[in-house]
């Protein structure tokens, strides 16, 4: 097996672990849960430790210690009703099930991991919570089994450092984005002066710091996938010139045709739900159209020979 195979295999056999302590408490030789999430991270930088209790509070106690996050992702993804967001490596479900109640109804939440454990579980807490507007996949984050545009936000917590390749993890937060659609992570970064292998003396790649990139090669990535108004920001230590931080940038919304170069999506089409969106490249759909087109809209899809006063559409 090969170094990234290995690497791979140990991240899903924690995961595994962990989903099978919090499903089964006995797994931990302890009577209950309690002792489970104490099992999981007894140092408090990891975990449910990082997330307000008044916030949790509503959520399955499953989901709750079954989290290995280092932050909170969702205090910077200022979700709102209706968005479509991506989690990335969403494990039991924690900051799934939060998203949920801030998108409301109209909205909807994919979470996507690798373990089929952690999918179990998750899928359970959804229903313990009684939340509908979720849905679970399996896939690895490298290769998001999603289609171009589909989410508003991405977030994820303490799981890019666990890829093996994390240039593939950036490109595809960008190709699910809708143009202006933005990201709001947590993650393990490191200082800039520590090499790959100072990196590696702190911690193991399974304990998410021996993976974990440098604060420039974070923005250096980001910028290279394509993001803007990029920052990361430390909040915790973790590990000697190791911290906990929260990640943010911007999908750029597309530029209106010129001469000087190819066509590209008009600008509105990353401010509207996909449902809204012509399939063909037009203004609208025609049942959507008397409800999501504008002037401005119109001359930006159709060169400016729009439809009369009063209709949606081209000539």
């Amino acid at each position: 097996m090969t170094e990234v195979g290995t690497v791979r295999r140990s991240v899903r056999e924690r995961y595994a672990a962990v989903a099978a302590a919090v499903s089964d408490s006995s797994a931990t030789g302890c009577c209950g849960p309690t002792c489970a999430a104490r099992e999981l991270d007894d140092r408090g930088v990891f975990g449910a430790g990082r997330y307000d209790p008044a916030v949790t509070a509503g959520l399955p106690d499953e989901a709750v210690l079954a989290s290995l996050g280092c932050g909170n992702p969702l205090m910077v993804a200022e979700l709102r009703e209706g968005e479509r967001v991506l989690d990335l490596g969403s494990g039991g479900g924690i900051d799934v099930l939060l998203s949920a109640g801030r998108v409301g109804p109209s909205g909807r939440v994919f979470g996507v991991d690798m373990t089929a454990e952690m999918l179990t579980l998750a899928r359970a807490n959804a229903a313990r919570a009684g939340v509908s507007n979720v849905e679970f996949l399996e896939g690895r984050i490298e290769a998001v089994p999603l289609p171009d545009g589909a989410v508003d936000v991405v977030i994820s917590n303490c799981v890019i450092n666990l890829s093996t390749d994390k240039p593939s993890v950036l490109a595809e937060m960008f190709r699910v984005l809708v143009p202006g659609g933005r990201i709001g992570i947590a993650d393990v970064v490191a200082e800039n002066h520590l090499t790959p292998a100072q990196r590696a003396e702190r911690g193991s790649f399974v304990e998410c710091i021996a993976g974990a990139l440098s604060r420039a090669e974070y923005l250096d990535g980001l910028a290279a996938a394509g993001f803007v108004d990029t920052d990361v920001v430390f909040t915790h230590e973790v590990a000697p010139g190791m911290h906990g931080a929260i990640i943010r940038g911007v999908k750029p919304l597309a530029r209106a045709t010129t001469d000087a170069g190819p066509a590209s999506e008009p600008e509105w089409r990353g401010l509207l739900p996909l449902s809204q969106v012509g399939a063909a490249g037009g203004c609208c759909s025609s049942g959507d159209q008397g409800s999501c087109c504008g002037a401005s809209a119109e001359d930006g899809c159709c060169g400016g020979s729009t439809g009369p006063a009063g209709s949606c559409g081209c000539r």
